[in-house]
C-alpha cells in the first residue's frame, strides 16, 4: 500500500481531483458529509441518500460514476452526523476498504471526515486508516503450494486532510507500525517447524542489518556460563537449540536509561511432561507472540528513527516432551539464585522469563516490559478485547501503568489493570524451594503475574498478559499483530 496527504481547498477543489474513486461520508439522517457536499454539485448524492439506496448505517456503501472528475465516488455510511464514534469511523473504514478490494481502481482518494471522531483526531483516524488497510490486503498464503490469487483493488491512497507536520508524522508513523504489526503477524503465523528459536534469531539479525540495531545471540554454552537454570529447564526435551536474542537501538542520549522490552518466545509448547490436549494444540505455535511483537515494534522503531533508548530481550527455546524433559517435582535455580519447584511443566513462559528479567537488571533500565502469552486465565478475565497489564503499586507502577493504559487507549490497541499484591505471593509458596511455578488454586493469571514480580524488583516494570489478543481462532485463525501498537505508542509518547 503507498499512502500520502493532500488538502483540497476552494482553489484545489475535490470536485475536480481526478482518481479512479473518491471515497466520501453520508449519515444516517441523509445528511451528506463536507467534502460529499462539494462533489454533489449535480444533486446524484443526494438523490442516492434520498431514495434510501444508503442508508448511513456504519460501513455501508454504495458506488457512483458520473460524479465531478474522478471515475467513481464510493458513498460510506458514518452513523449519526452528530457525534460520529471510533466505532462508526472504524467500521466505516472496513466497509470501505473491502469495497476497495473490488474496484477495477488502482488509486482512491479517502476524504472522510478525519478531523470529527469523537474525543479523537486526526492523526489517530489517519492511524487506523493506514492500519486497516494494511490488514485487508495482509496475506496468510507464505507456506501454501499454490498461492490465492493476487488481490487486486486500490493500492495507492490519498488522504484528504490538511498537510501539517502534525498529519505527515502521524502517516510515518502509522506505516512504521502497520509494518512492524504485519512482521508480528508473519512471524506468529509460521509454522513451528520453520519458525523455530534459531528463525527468531536470524530475524533479529535481519532487523539489525536493515535498521542499524546492535544484536547478540546468546548460545546455551553463554546461558550455563549465565546460570540460567530456569530458562535452561524448559530447553531439556527439545532438540531445537535455544536462543537468547539481545537487539539494542540506541537512538537517544548516551547516558539516557534505556527501556526494555522482554518477549516470551516459546516457538512451540506442548506442555512438556504436563501435556497439553490435543484440540487446539497446533495454535500453541502462537506461544512467541511476545517476542514476535517485540521484534515487529523493532521494526516499526527502526523505521521511525525513535529518539530513544530501547533494548529487546527474547527468550526463546521450544517446551517438548523427551526422556531428558524437566519433570514435575523438579527444583531448578534462577539466575538471580532463587530456588523454583516446578509442580507443572506447562507454565513454562514464566520460567524463560524470570531468567530475562534477571538478565535486564545490567542495563540499569528506565523501565522494563514483559509481554506474553502467558495464562489462559488471562482469557477467562478479560477475553479477545484487552490484554493484561500488571505493575505494583508504587510511585514508579503507578507511573508506567498510566503511560501503557494511555498508549493503548491512544492507539486502540487497549489493556485492563489487574492486581498485584504481596497476598497473592502466599499462593506461590514451596515446601522446598524459594517459590512454586505455579500458584494454588483462583486468580491464575494474577499469580503468575507475581511470580515474574518476585525478578523485577530492582527497576520499574509492569507485564502484559496477551493471551487473548495475540492471535484469533476458528475460521479468523491468525495473529493480530498485537500489542505492537501499545508499546509503539508507549515509546513514541517517551520521546
Amino acid at each position: 500500500m503507498d499512502f500520502s496527504i493532500k488538502a483540497f481547498d476552494t482553489k484545489n477543489t475535490i470536485a475536480a481531483a481526478k482518481s479512479g474513486c473518491i471515497a466520501v461520508a453520508v449519515f444516517d439522517n441523509k445528511k451528506l458529509s463536507q467534502a460529499a457536499k462539494a462533489l454533489d454539485q449535480d444533486g446524484q448524492i443526494s438523490a442516492a441518500v434520498k431514495s434510501g439506496d444508503i442508508t448511513g448505517k456504519p460501513g455501508s456503501t454504495l458506488l457512483l460514476r458520473g460524479v465531478g472528475a474522478a471515475a467513481r465516488v464510493l458513498l460510506v455510511g458514518m452513523g449519526s452526523d452528530e457525534s460520529i464514534s471510533e466505532k462508526s469511523f472504524a467500521s466505516a473504514v472496513g466497509g470501505m476498504l473491502k469495497a476497495f478490494s473490488q474496484l477495477g481502481a488502482a488509486d482512491a482518494i479517502i476524504a472522510l471526515p478525519m478531523e470529527d471522531v469523537k474525543e479523537r483526531d486526526a492523526a489517530w483516524a489517519i492511524r487506523t486508516i493506514v492500519c486497516a488497510a494494511h490488514e485487508s490486503v495482509f496475506r496468510t498464503d507464505g507456506q501454501k503450494s499454490k498461492k490465492d490469487p493476487a488481490p487486486a483493488g486500490v493500492r495507492k491512497i490519498t488522504l484528504a486532510t490538511q498537510s501539517t507536520a502534525e498529519t505527515k508524522t502521524a502517516l510515518l508513523q502509522a506505516q512504521a507500525i502497520a509494518n512492524g504489526m504485519d512482521l508480528t503477524k508473519e512471524l506468529g503465523n509460521l509454522s513451528a517447524n520453520v519458525c523455530t528459536p534459531t528463525y527468531l534469531a536470524n530475524t533479529a539479525k535481519k532487523l539489525a542489518r536493515d535498521y542499524k540495531f546492535e544484536v547478540e545471540i546468546l548460545e546455551r554454552k553463554q546461558l550455563e556460563a549465565l546460570k540460567m537454570g530456569s530458562f535452561l529447564s524448559v530447553t531439556n526435551g527439545s532438540e531445537e537449540p535455544p536462543k537468547f536474542i539481545v537487539l539494542k537501538h540506541m537512538g537517544g542520549k548516551s547516558k539516557d536509561a534505556p527501556v526494555v522490552l522482554v518477549g516470551k518466545g516459546i516457538t512451540f509448547d506442548t506442555g512438556g511432561i504436563s501435556i497439553k490436549a490435543g484440540p487446539g494444540m497446533d495454535e500453541m505455535k502462537y506461544d512467541m507472540c511476545g517476542a514476535a511483537s517485540v521484534l515487529g515494534t523493532f521494526r516499526a522503531i527502526g523505521e521511525m528513527g525513535l529518539k530513544l533508548n530501547v533494548i529487546g530481550v527474547i527468550a526463546s527455546c521450544e517446551n517438548m516432551p523427551s526422556g531428558r524433559a524437566t519433570k514435575p517435582g523438579d527444583i531448578v535455580t534462577s539466575m538471580n539464585g532463587l530456588t523454583i519447584e516446578i509442580l507443572n511443566t506447562d507454565a513454562e513462559g514464566r520460567l524463560i522469563l524470570c531468567d530475562a528479567l534477571t538478565y535486564a537488571e545490567r542495563f540499569n533500565p528506565a523501565a522494563v516490559i514483559d509481554i506474553a502469552t502467558l495464562t489462559g486465565a488471562c482469557i477467562v478475565a478479560l477475553g479477545n478485547h484487552n490484554s493484561g497489564l500488571f505493575a505494583r503499586s508504587d510511585d514508579a507502577g503507578e507511573q508506567l501503568a498510566a503511560e501503557l493504559m494511555a498508549a493503548g487507549k491512544q492507539s486502540s490497541d487497549t489493556a485492563w489493570r489487574l492486581p498485584i499484591e504481596e497476598a497473592y505471593n502466599e499462593q506461590l509458596k514451596s515446601n522446598f524451594a524459594d517459590l512454586a511455578n505455579i500458584g494454588t488454586p483462583g486468580g491464575a493469571s494474577v499469580t503468575a503475574a507475581c511470580f515474574l514480580e518476585n525478578f523485577t524488583r530492582k527497576y520499574p516494570w509492569a507485564h502484559l498478559d496477551i493471551a487473548g489478543t495475540a492471535w484469533k481462532s476458528g475460521g479468523a485463525k491468525g495473529a493480530t499483530g498485537r500489542p505492537v501498537p501499545l508499546l509503539s505508542t508507549f515509546l513514541i509518547n517517551r520521546t
